[in-house]
């Protein structure tokens, strides 16, 4: 696992949306996984900034909320369409569809449609306080490809700042397993602010256990933490 460290959010985020770019660069037609949430934010800023042609990519989400239409304003599609789509040139641009009416299917749907365009070249990831990727909360199998799932008490109050107040906070939503994940060609996981010091200490121990989804990464070969804003050791 390579890892990047910055201090300033405007470095973490430019460093960021140059691991994409040159991806890009590398693969204009690449098939993005990407992340919603306030601490890719900036990377997707500085992707606007610099006019970033998405038009021959395809873009897969890592999850939404069930039970939310997507035009609503807290939709992970909302979400996208607001900090990045509508700013630049885009291709296909793939999200999970909350509202379906059999979410075993719109998983499995979801499944056919990442193979269909050859797997996940460059997956962006966060990282949770429990180390929860995607939204794959602590005990969900490794081998777990995409799901439904309840979210955690700790997740939902962690985006609850998002919402009017929690009870508006979905309790379910659909999200790409950690099987799924795994089997990007690149992976990168952003990690920014002083609250997420413990969770990445823990990352950087390399002990792999189900009950800290993350630690499945150091299983990968390609892998970049760029961690920001954080005081770690090594």
């Amino acid at each position: 696992m390579r890892h990047i460290k910055a201090n300033r959010y405007d470095d973490f985020s430019l460093t960021a949306a140059e691991l994409i770019m040159n991806q890009l660069k590398k693969k204009p037609n690449s098939t993005l996984g990407l992340a919603t949430g306030s601490t890719p934010k900036g990377m997707y800023e500085q992707l606007i900034k610099r006019l970033i042609d998405l038009s021959k990519a395809v873009t897969f989400n890592l999850d939404e909320y069930v039970g939310i239409a997507s035009d609503h304003p807290q939709s992970y599609r909302s979400f996208m369409e607001d900090n990045l789509f509508q700013h630049i040139r885009v291709g296909q641009t793939l999200i999970p569809d909350g509202e379906a009416a059999n979410l075993t299917l719109e998983c499995e749907r979801y499944e056919q449609l990442i193979k269909q365009h050859g797997g996940i070249d460059l997956q962006v990831l966060g990282l949770g306080h429990n180390g929860h990727i995607g939204f794959n909360e602590p005990g969900t199998p490794f081998s777990s490809r995409t799901h439904v799932v309840d979210l955690a008490e700790t997740t939902r109050k962690a985006n609850a700042r998002f919402f009017n107040s929690l009870d508006e906070v979905p309790k379910k939503a659909i999200t790409m397993g950690i099987e799924t994940i795994m089997e990007a060609e690149q992976i990168i996981l952003l990690v920014y602010g002083e609250d997420k010091q413990e969770a990445v200490s823990r990352m950087l121990q390399g002990e792999v256990d189900e009950q800290f989804p993350a630690s499945i990464l150091h299983e990968h070969s390609n892998v970049t933490l760029l961690s920001g804003g954080v005081k770690v050791l090594n």
